[in-house]
Formats: structure tokens, C-alpha cells, sequence
């Protein structure tokens, strides 16, 4: 059986290019600010990719780097401004904090119509109860990226690896709701359920999302089935260039001529995620400029 392989960077390629296409035809701008406290060197690099993302559709966008022993208010006053300003449409926190600022208290403070990250409770309720506005970036990801390549997920059995709120319970939400590439029956997995082997080797869609290298198998996965990996770990590795390289949550034999369709780390779930901020910040600044 021949996989197919759900290509990330084909999905977001498509993506950008209709957002710098309504850049282009409308000569709007949104801007996007992100806030990153510390040093951490995964943090740095992602919002550099975020920050070359923008510069590609043509955005506005500026990083606010901030020393890790800042204190918590001085961080809420710079949300507090860039709240008040018009010409930032999305602001995005980049987490983890240092553990002296309080990850909730910093991302209720963010305006609800700028959370562009979906974090803020407003926006994960209005998830919930069935009317999103800013949906978390990789859940929406997940879901934009199965529409793409036709995989049906209405009347599916879906099992989600992982009960976060960046990811599982998100997501586990999103795909329960009425409508295009949604109406799964979900269950969320998490290290309490028994026989967890036996429970995802039911479901037609596997989402392995609890950040363990390698921890799915063949043993997790019914043959035919579709796996999501949302793992994106980093594992020593001596001979590769940089001493390390990048993992899934799930190990390759349950992937290549094994599952039907399956996202690759790295190449699979991470570029939707910054597309899909992107497409967040263009519809935040719809809503706010109207």
C-alpha cells in the first residue's frame, strides 16, 4: 500500500500566496506583534519564521524581545499598549514564560479580537460553544490540511494523542462541530487511558499529540488509517549536521505503507501552524477595520 504523504508546505505555500494576493488587491496591511521574554533558542526560532512569513504575504509585523527576569508588569503594560494600538491587529505571546509570569494571566490580558493565537478563554468558549472566531493555529492547521487533500472526516472515528489546550482539547472541539471537514466522533487519549493501543487501533484518524518521540506504533495504528503527527521533538543525533534532528510522536513503521495518509515531521503540521497565524491576523484585522 502506497501512503500518501500530507505535505504541510504545499497547503502553506497555497496559503500565503492568497494572503499576499489580498495584500496586493486591497493594499491592506495587518500587523502582527509577537512578545517573547527569555532566551529560549526553540522560542527564537520560531518567531523568526514568523517574522519571515509575514515579510513573504507582505504583513507588518515587529517582535518585542524582552529580558527573562522582566517583571509580569511590565509585560501586561506592553500588552495593554499594543492593545490600544490600531495599527496592531494580532498579538501573539510566545510561550513558555518564565515562571515568575503567569501564561493565563498575560493571555487574558491580550484583547480577545487581537488573540490571533486563540488562546484567549473568550475565544477557546466561543469554540466550544459552537461559533469560533480564532481557532488555536494547529488545530485549525490539522483540519485545513485534511480539507486539502480530500481525506473525509464526517462520521469518522478520530482519536486525539493528547488533551492540551493548544492542541487536544482544541481540536477535539473543532472537529466535533457541524460542518466542512468536522463531524468526527472524537476521543481524547491521555496517559490515564487504558488500553490506549486498543482505543486509537478504532479510529480511521489517529492525532498523535503529546510530545514523546516515537511513542506511537504500529501497535497504535489500524492499517488504512490516517495519522496526524503533531510531535515536533528534537533527538540527539551525532552524525546530522547540527547534532540533532527533528522527530514525530510517531515511530516511521507505522507511517510509510502502513497508515493511508500520514503528516512527515518536520514538513507536515508545522508550516500549517504559521499559516494558518497568518490567516488569523488577516481575519483579525477584517474584524477590526470591518
Amino acid at each position: 500500500m502506497s501512503s500518501l504523504i500530507l505535505n504541510g508546505h504545499e497547503v502553506r505555500d497555497r496559503i500565503f500566496a492568497d494572503l499576499a494576493r489580498r495584500v496586493e488587491e486591497t493594499g491592506r496591511r495587518p500587523g502582527l506583534h509577537v512578545i517573547l521574554v527569555g532566551d529560549d533558542p526553540a522560542s527564537a526560532v520560531y518567531v523568526r519564521s514568523k517574522g519571515k512569513a509575514c515579510e513573504k504575504v507582505g504583513f507588518t509585523h515587529e517582535t518585542h524581545i524582552l529580558p527573562a527576569d522582566i517583571s509580569e508588569s511590565s509585560v501586561l503594560d506592553l500588552v495593554a499598549r499594543l492593545n490600544a494600538d490600531d495599527s496592531v491587529n494580532g498579538i501573539l505571546v510566545q510561550i513558555p514564560l518564565p515562571a515568575h509570569i503567569s501564561e493565563e494571566k498575560v493571555q487574558r490580558a491580550v484583547l480577545s479580537e487581537k488573540d490571533v493565537d486563540g488562546f484567549h478563554p473568550e475565544n477557546l468558549g466561543r469554540l466550544l460553544a459552537g461559533h469560533p472566531r480564532f481557532v488555536a493555529c494547529t488545530p485549525l492547521g490539522v483540519q485545513v490540511m485534511l480539507e486539502h487533500y480530500g481525506v473525509t472526516v464526517a462520521g469518522k472515528r478520530m482519536a486525539i494523542v493528547g488533551r492540551s489546550v493548544i492542541v487536544g482539547r482544541p481540536l477535539a472541539m473543532l472537529m466535533t462541530l457541524k460542518g466542512s471537514a468536522a463531524n468526527a466522533t472524537v476521543t481524547i487519549c491521555h496517559s490515564a487511558t487504558s488500553d490506549l493501543a486498543g482505543v486509537c487501533r478504532e479510529a480511521d484518524i489517529v492525532v498523535a499529540a503529546m510530545g514523546v518521540p516515537g511513542f506511537m506504533t504500529r501497535e497504535h495504528v489500524r492499517q488504512g488509517a490516517v495519522v496526524v503527527d503533531v510531535g515536533i521533538n528534537r533527538v540527539d543525533d551525532p552524525g546530522a549536521k547540527k547534532g540533532y534532528r527533528i522527530v514525530g510522536d510517531v515511530a516511521p513503521e507505522a507511517l510509510e505503507d502502513w497508515a493511508s495518509a500520514y503528516t512527515p515531521v518536520p514538513g507536515g503540521v508545522g508550516p500549517m501552524t504559521i499559516a494558518m497565524l497568518l490567516r488569523n491576523t488577516w481575519d483579525a484585522m477584517v474584524l477590526q477595520q470591518g
